[in-house]
């Protein structure tokens, strides 16, 4: 294989990559969004929320993580590798969501009282970490 053929391949994965990482953080960002009241990006955006935008960022970041490590998993195989990306960002997204809902009813903190509150509070900080740390298992469980 010449350097170009290798660097096309290369680009082309990249790019393939690319399109699910960008793909699974939009799922991401409207499962949040289904689950805090209001439209969250109005919240985010125009209400200047930093609850609503922290919980939002660490959702994403831990999307992130599991999409890096579901990279590194596929060992050059392009097609499994995108699968696998798909699947398991997926499943990520679903247990982040499913903890932040537990976090509600278990725990007591409560997103959709975060969302309405203007100052970051600490149940924010909390559920961004949790958002994290379930990111981060997912992705040493994907390796």
């Amino acid at each position: 294989m010449t350097l170009l053929e290798t660097l096309a391949r290369g680009a082309g994965a990249i790019a393939a990559y690319a399109a699910v990482g960008v793909i699974l953080m939009i799922v991401g960002f409207y499962v949040i969004d289904w689950a805090t009241p209001g439209k969250l990006s109005e919240i985010i955006r125009s209400e200047r929320n930093p609850n609503a935008t922290l919980l939002t960022t660490s959702a994403l970041a831990a999307v992130g993580l599991i999409v890096a490590a579901s990279i590194w998993a596929s060992g050059g195989r392009l097609a499994e590798g995108l699968a696998g990306t798909a699947v398991f960002g997926l499943v990520g997204i679903v247990v982040q969501t499913v903890a932040m809902l537990a976090f509600d009813r278990v725990v007591g903190i409560s997103v959709r009282d975060l969302v309405k509150e203007q100052e970051l509070q600490p149940g924010a900080r909390l559920l961004a970490v949790t958002h994290l740390a379930i990111g981060l298992i997912t992705a040493v469980a994907v390796i």
